[in-house]
């Protein structure tokens, strides 16, 4: 065992999402339904590269609409 190792140390925001997820078990039902509404949805890989063939490069200096010439 390390001496740096502390094993029976817990933070105060590990203890509170602990006894929060004991109260209450139905909150991990609820962070997967959440999480389903906006990230975990099909992958349409055509429109994906419909959409990356239509990129335009950047220009080094986003704002510049015309590089300026010499005076």
């Amino acid at each position: 065992m390390s001496i740096f190792a502390r094993p029976h140390y817990m933070s105060d925001a590990t203890l509170f999402l602990n006894q929060l997820k004991k109260e209450h078990p139905e909150l991990d039902a609820q962070q997967v339904a959440g999480r389903a509404l906006l990230w975990d949805k099909p992958v349409d890989r055509t429109l994906w590269q419909d959409f990356n063939a239509g990129e335009v490069e950047q220009q080094p200096y986003v704002y510049q609409t015309a590089p300026i010439k010499n005076l």
